[in-house]
C-alpha cells in the first residue's frame, strides 16, 4: 500500500491519510513509488550540499586566518630583521621603533593563529541532518498497517 501525494510532489509523513489501491494497476503503482524515492533522494540530496556548504564556509573562514597569520608571520621576519639592521648600522631610535612594529606584528600572528585553529577545529564535515534523514527512509517506505 502506498501513500498518497502532497501538492508539489512530497511524501507526506507516515501515519498520514491512506488511499483505497485496490483500483489501480502494480505498474501505477510501482510508478508512484519511483517517483516518491526520485523526489525522497533529491530532497536528501539537497540537504547535504547545504550542510557541507555551510561546513565548507567554515573552513574557508579559518583557512583565511591561518593564510593572514602566515603573512603576519613573514612580517614579524622582515620588521625583526629590520630592526636588528637599523639597530646596528644607525642611531639606536630607529632600531627600537622598528622592534616595536616587529612586536606588535608578532602579537597579530598569535592572535589570528588561535582563531584559525579554533575556526578549523569546529569544521563537522559529516552532514549531521541528512544521516538522520537517510535513517528514517527505511521506516518511511514500509507499509502501515491498518487497524480494523
Amino acid at each position: 500500500m502506498t501513500t498518497p501525494h502532497a501538492p508539489g510532489g512530497a511524501v507526506p509523513p507516515p501515519g498520514g491519510s491512506h488511499v483505497d489501491v485496490s483500483d489501480r494497476s502494480v505498474g501505477e503503482l510501482l510508478g508512484n513509488i519511483s517517483r516518491d524515492l526520485s523526489t525522497l533522494l533529491r530532497q536528501e540530496l539537497a540537504l547535504a550540499k547545504a550542510e557541507l556548504k555551510g561546513e565548507v564556509s567554515k573552513a574557508g573562514k579559518g583557512a583565511g586566518m591561518l593564510g593572514a597569520a602566515g603573512f603576519a608571520g613573514y612580517m614579524v621576519l622582515l620588521f625583526l630583521s629590520f630592526a636588528l639592521w637599523w639597530a646596528l648600522a644607525n642611531a639606536m631610535d630607529t632600531g627600537l621603533a622598528a622592534l616595536i612594529v616587529a612586536v606588535i606584528w608578532g602579537v597579530a600572528a598569535g592572535v589570528l593563529f588561535a582563531a584559525g585553529r579554533k575556526r578549523i577545529q569546529q569544521v563537522n564535515p559529516k552532514p549531521e541532518r541528512t544521516v538522520e534523514t537517510i535513517k528514517q527512509v527505511p521506516d518511511a517506505i514500509k507499509p502501515t498497517q491498518e487497524t480494523p
